[in-house]
């Protein structure tokens, strides 16, 4: 099968063609078996082809396939933002739109704050990821490969050190950097938001430092600055809790949504205070596909699987099984490469390093290549692309999970 006609600006992690999969299982076009601890890059929290997202969109492609919901309200779309809203834990009304993606939800965001403050000014942070769009590029904290050759990017946006105890930035560095910025690079009253994720995703699931979290929040408040959570790989139970922010202690006023949300069909949301989402005037949010009511469908089949009880059910058992592996690795000294577990419940990185501490990209080259070829998928992530993203479905069956435990603890020892 060519791929002449497919840009090849478009970069690939694993050189395989893919026909089917079952929950945690994927299978490619020439009848291979993989475990998938990818699971679309954090997309598919419930599996490939959940039984009720499947059904959800059987049922629903028989009535309507698609309507804009700007020329006509269609029911899946009311219904979905009825539930959507109801299950976002915060003490505040919520609203919100849906859209087609999460980085169309972080655009969208930064229409939303732009018309409610009057400010332009955005705070990011170091090894953060918000999309590919040209707007989003702006906010990631990393060049390569995303912000080359494009030119200049909307802004203005400023970054700060992204606190955790997952890359040694504490949160006194990390406050002394923002008093420097606000001292030398921007005026307070010019920002407009900080946007950051609870875990940040491409970096390497860093968990970000509650004490930051938390004067972060009074900081926003005192001055009158938005703070956007980004929950679009975080979200939907990938920690154990719905939210990662709720771990944090904290209320962002905006929340971006994707990835998992719609158990694979693509679909975003933007939600926050009603105040803020009723801000723009009437036609400055929207979309022709935006809410499309297949996806609505199917995030509404998401949302009833996706009781408390199951993610934290699911995620500790997930959690339990990584970290308890892991320490047995590093107690046998499994592997000179293997380096530090980052991340919080379910949402988990292995570190691969030098025995110096820096980071060990050959080696997790390696590895995803020895890891495929014994019917594993991995991703990689970290700034040096040196950590392994763990990604498999909350819904695995353990069995399974186990199985890919022991493949990835197989071909760890074989790195060189």
């Amino acid at each position: 099968m060519s791929r002449e006609t497919i840009s090849q600006s478009i970069s690939i992690v694993h050189p395989i063609s893919l026909s089917h999969g079952k929950n945690a299982e994927v299978w490619d076009t020439t009848g291979k078996r993989y475990i998938d601890f990818v699971g679309g890059i954090g997309v598919l929290n419930l599996g490939h082809c959940h039984p009720g997202v499947v059904e959800a969109i059987r049922e629903q492609a028989t009535k309507l396939t698609h309507y804009a919901f700007n020329a006509a309200p269609h029911t899946p779309y009311i219904e979905l933002m009825d539930r959507l809203t109801a299950f976002i834990p915060v003490n505040y009304p919520v609203s919100g739109m849906l859209t087609n993606s999460g980085a169309e939800a972080a655009e969208n965001a930064l229409k939303i704050v732009r018309g409610a403050t009057g400010r332009t000014a955005v705070i990011a942070f170091d090894g953060a990821f918000h999309g590919r769009t040209l707007a989003t590029l702006n906010l990631n904290g990393k060049v390569a490969p995303y912000k080359q050759k494009v030119g200049v990017l909307p802004g203005p946006v400023y970054h700060l050190p992204y606190p955790s105890a997952d890359n040694g930035v504490s949160c006194a560095e990390a406050l002394k950097a923002m008093d420097r910025l606000f001292s030398v690079e921007i005026d307070i009253s010019d920002v407009a938001c900080f946007i950051i994720e609870p875990v940040q995703g491409e970096a390497g699931f860093l968990a970000l430092d509650i004490e930051f979290a938390q004067a972060l929040r009074r900081f926003c408040d005192e001055h009158d600055i938005l703070l956007i959570a980004d929950e679009i790989q975080s979200g939907f139970g990938r920690t154990g809790q719905r939210f990662a922010f709720s771990r944090l202690g904290i209320e962002p006023d905006l929340i971006l949504l994707g990835k998992s949300i719609a158990g694979g069909v693509p679909l975003g949301a933007v939600v926050g205070r009603k105040t803020l989402m009723d801000n723009l005037p009437k036609g400055g949010l929207g979309g022709t596909y935006s809410g499309n009511p297949i996806a609505c469908a199917a995030a509404l089949a998401t949302l009833d699987a996706m009781t408390d009880e199951h993610l934290q059910e699911w995620g500790s058992q997930q959690e339990e099984a990584i970290v308890g592996r892991y320490e047995a690795w590093r107690s046998q000294r499994l592997s000179p490469y293997l380096g530090r577990l980052t991340g919080v419940g379910a949402m988990r990185g292995i570190e691969l390093t030098s025995t110096d501490g820096t980071p060990a990209p050959q080696q997790l080259t390696q590895l995803l290549s020895l890891a495929r070829d014994a019917g594993l998928l991995l991703m990689p992530s970290g700034r040096s692309r040196h950590i392994i993203r763990l990604l498999a479905p909350l819904t695995i069956e353990p069995a399974v999970l186990e199985e890919g435990l022991d493949i990835l603890q197989a071909c760890l020892k074989q790195l060189v």
